[in-house]
């Protein structure tokens, strides 16, 4: 902190240090109030997560994929299912095979929700190990 004290001749002599001092105290209460808030904000219930790395799924032939159109129709790979039941029926075979093949579920974006929800009930009912969700990447 720099202070002038008399002895001057020239009064109108322009200072031209800058005096940060005002900047300093405001940045240290930015930064102490930012400390305080954002692990009250970002860990608020403490949870152990899952540790999982994101890879794109294998397609192997005994894979089985379960597409839903815009209308709810459900197709077993290429074949319509009459019904939930018939739906069951499949995931009952499926799910007794030593290892059970991976369902993969084709969603149309249009489709509602309770035709996608209704399939993943079926496997899990059924006891199906491991659902994949197909998606397509984001153009970008």
């Amino acid at each position: 902190m720099g202070m002038q004290v008399g002895g001057g001749s020239d009064e109108d002599e322009v200072v031209s240090a800058i005096n940060t001092t005002p900047l300093v105290d405001v940045m240290l209460v930015l930064l102490i109030i930012f400390l305080i808030t954002i692990p009250v904000a970002t860990h608020t219930i403490k949870v152990s997560l899952p540790m999982d790395a994101n890879q794109p799924t294998r397609t192997m032939m005994n894979n089985i994929v379960i597409a839903v159109t815009p209308q709810g129709q459900a197709y077993w790979n290429e074949t319509p299912l009459t019904s939930y039941a018939d739906l069951e029926s499949h995931l009952e075979h499926v799910a007794a095979e030593n290892p059970q093949p991976q369902i993969q579920i084709r969603g149309d974006q249009a489709a509602k929700y309770e035709g996608v929800g209704k399939v993943i009930a079926a496997c899990q009912q059924a006891g199906i190990i491991h659902i994949d969700f197909i998606t397509e990447q984001p153009h970008g």
